[in-house]
């Protein structure tokens, strides 16, 4: 990869002014293998988070402000997963799975999102930093990937045109993953009303024909810079403009002071119901699989 250019755990942005779009193309290795050794999980589940995890950084990354947060979660009552959760803020990210182990037995390696979810929906919330605002969609769990589902939430909640592409790809021993995501936007990069616009404009035409071209191989190749696959994707627009975002990292925020913390908000009543029989508040951190032990 030549020297300067965008690798791996890394997103760049990138917008194409004279079709009204914008886009993030990502690619997770080290910290996907990071996040996902934190949890013993069977191979769909892996897959199906390091999936959720590029999605968390390709939306995540819409954000303007670092302290803001992006969250995105599903949701079944009768599903073999009955909760997924990532959220991304600092370019940090963390995820973890909920699942019954012995009904997932039963299912192929890569069993689909209806399978694993059955019913369900799909929520993103934005939480922004500079206007403590908070924005969240709730849309029916739709699609056969993560992906197809996030497409039709900025279809349904945002009335966003959206192309997302992901691939997931196990090794035996290391995880990489990659992302990409393009959005028609004709009334500006960001912080407009919600748009309302047809899917046959001829701009968004010509920019998801092309985009749709991508991949997975490419997505997936720790030897081709992210600005060497918009090339090979836009190489004949009068102009694209790229911009590397910093290095992601794994960002569970859990500490024994951030648990003590919290609890000193309770009285002491309430943390009495808490311990254990030793005087001690055990939390478990479902994002990094620790134990953190509090005392009185």
């Amino acid at each position: 990869m030549p020297d300067g250019e965008t690798g791996v755990d890394r997103v760049l942005a990138f917008t194409i002014p004279a079709c009204d779009a914008r886009g993030r193309v990502v690619r997770l290795g080290p910290v996907l293998d990071t996040v996902l050794s934190a949890h013993d999980y069977p191979t769909a589940i892996r897959h199906l988070l390091a999936e959720a995890l590029v999605l968390a950084a390709l939306l995540g990354s819409l954000l303007k402000e670092d302290d803001s947060q992006m969250t995105m979660q599903i949701q079944s009552e009768d599903g073999i997963v009955d909760l997924l959760v990532c959220d991304y803020r600092k370019r940090e990210l963390r995820g973890y799975v909920r699942h019954d182990a012995e009904r997932l037995a039963a299912l192929g390696t890569f069993p689909s999102v209806q399978a694993l979810f059955g019913k369900g929906y799909f929520a993103i919330t934005f939480d922004l930093a500079s206007t403590k605002e908070r924005y969240q969609g709730i849309v029916p769990l739709e699609g056969d990937s993560l992906a197809h589902c996030c497409e039709a939430y900025f279809a349904q909640s945002e009335q966003i045109p959206t192309l997302i592409r992901t691939v997931v790809r196990w090794d035996g021993r290391n995880c990489t993953a990659g992302g990409f995501l393009v959005q028609h936007l004709p009334d500006g990069e960001e912080g407009g009303e919600r748009l309302h616009v047809g899917s046959d404009h001829p701009h968004w035409d010509h920019v998801s024909a092309l985009a749709g071209t991508i991949r997975n191989d490419e997505l997936a190749d720790s030897a081709l810079s992210l600005e060497a696959l918009v090339w090979r994707l836009f190489h004949e627009e009068e102009e694209v403009r790229v911009e590397p975002q910093g290095l992601l990292a794994r960002g569970c925020r859990c500490s024994a002071d951030y648990y003590r913390s919290l609890l000193s908000r309770f009285d002491e009543e309430a943390r009495k119901d808490m311990r254990d029989d030793s005087g001690v508040i055990v939390i478990d951190c479902a994002f990094c699989s620790r134990e953190f032990r509090i005392s009185a």
